[in-house]
């Protein structure tokens, strides 16, 4: 085994976090949210925005936009 070369180990990849504080805007005194939530999960559960979809990861419901809904 002294003959083989040793691989480097590999290192473990940084979370990029959440970033949770994009996902609302600041407007005079409140607080808005900028995604939807999903109607399954309640309040609390973001969907993520795609190009033809919006989506949530936590019950995988799926809202399909058709190109004319996304250009309004």
């Amino acid at each position: 085994m002294a003959d083989a070369k040793a691989k480097p180990a590999a290192g473990k990849a940084k979370s990029k976090g959440r970033k949770v504080w994009q996902r609302y805007e600041k407007k005079g005194d409140s607080v808005e949210r900028k995604n939807k939530s999903c109607p399954k999960c309640g309040q609390g559960t973001f969907l993520a925005n795609h190009k033809s979809r919006l989506y949530c990861g936590k019950c995988h419901y799926t809202i399909f936009e058709s190109p004319k809904e996304k250009k309004e």
